[in-house]
């Protein structure tokens, strides 16, 4: 039995979800078109984020560039600043270029298919599938983790993934109608964020049950099928934390280029494979003390281990060339990722809880 998109699309319109950069089914048959710009905009900062961690940034970022123009002239500092903490700041720097080259080359206007829109800066399959789709009705497949586990479960793909990507995409282009193709991309993310999850899928309440293979083998938890995973590789790594006696911090830059690229850092040593750093690397001569325990973060490929030094020094200490003192109360608006807010934090408790309640 072939899933029907009628089916789910009659299921989206009763139970979509409600969400900041959306345009509901309700609003849409009565005309009202997605604001390509927001829809840009979100399906950037979902892409390996939660929808419940993006809202707040959504928000923030649409109230400060409201367009694709005034993103295009804000400043690069303040757009990592407002994305810090997203991860994944590769994205930031495409965002702030994709939305140069279409102030400047596309008259403020996004392309309105999925091939144009793939000329674009950061602009992948996925993404550009799904503005092409959301945006403007093209009927072209569109497939994120969530879609990728309703198909795998539909037709019990053994190919685990990634192999079975190519496969799960030749379902949904056959699925995806001519008609509502926005509605219908939104309608199957929905379904498997909120009926075809992960563990123990709500199969009673889906749309699509009756076509499901998976589920009348009682199997559906065993998809989407995935190839084991290579252990990460640990690299070490120190990290120096000096707080002036007036409690500014010393921070700096990270090179444009490689991992965290532009984003704001504390002083450290370089990250490796070969044990603990010693206070070798530190910015300049000082008491270095070093912190018990050390700061674990987890990227896709790696896994850091970092020692953590902490030093007080004076008010009067001048900055080392490349590197500032940034006073307490502007922490919040640097664009610190996540793994150089937990060192903070290990440094000076409370530190970044107080920045986050400011920068809310």
């Amino acid at each position: 039995m072939t899933p029907d998109a009628r089916l789910l699309l009659a299921w989206y319109d009763r139970h979509a979800r409600v969400l900041p950069w959306r345009v509901g089914p309700k609003d849409r048959a009565r005309g009202v078109r997605p604001d390509p710009y927001r829809v840009w905009l979100s399906e950037v900062m979902l892409q390996q984020t939660t929808v419940a961690a993006v809202k707040s940034y959504f928000m923030d970022f649409v109230s400060r560039w409201p367009t694709v123009a005034d993103l295009a002239e804000a400043p690069r500092d303040d757009v990592l600043k407002a994305w810090a903490g997203l991860g994944y700041y590769a994205r930031a720097r495409n965002l702030k270029a994709c939305a140069e080259t279409v102030a400047s080359d596309h008259g403020g206007l996004f392309p309105v298919t999925a091939v144009g829109l793939k000329e674009l800066s950061g602009i992948g399959d996925y993404t550009a599938a799904a503005i092409a789709a959301i945006a403007y009705d093209e009927a072209v497949p569109v497939v994120d983790g969530n879609v990728e586990r309703v198909i795998a479960r539909i037709f019990a793909i053994d190919t685990p993934l990634p192999a079975a990507k190519a496969i799960i995409r030749e379902h949904q282009a056959r699925l995806t109608p001519q008609s509502r193709a926005g509605d219908y991309a939104q309608a199957i993310m929905d379904l498997g964020a909120t009926i075809c999850t992960p563990k123990r899928p709500a199969c009673a309440l889906c749309p699509w049950s009756e076509a499901c293979l998976a589920r009348a083998e009682g199997t559906q938890e065993d998809y989407p099928a995935k190839a084991e995973k290579a252990n990460r590789p640990v690299r070490f790594g120190a990290a120096f934390v000096a707080v002036r006696a007036d409690g500014a911090l010393l921070l700096r830059q990270r090179p444009d280029k490689g991992l965290l690229g532009g984003m704001t850092e504390v002083s450290g040593s370089a990250w490796s494979t070969g044990g603990d750093a010693d206070a070798s690397a530190a910015p300049f001569h000082a008491d270095w003390r070093l912190l018990p325990g050390r700061v674990v973060h987890v990227f896709t490929h790696f896994r850091l281990e970092l020692s953590v030094w902490r030093a007080d020094i004076p008010v009067r200490h001048e900055a080392p060339a490349g590197t500032w003192w940034s006073p307490a109360e502007a922490v919040a608006g640097e664009a610190l990722p996540t793994v150089f807010r937990k060192v903070i934090e290990a440094a000076v408790p409370g530190a970044t809880k107080r920045a986050k309640r400011r920068a809310a």
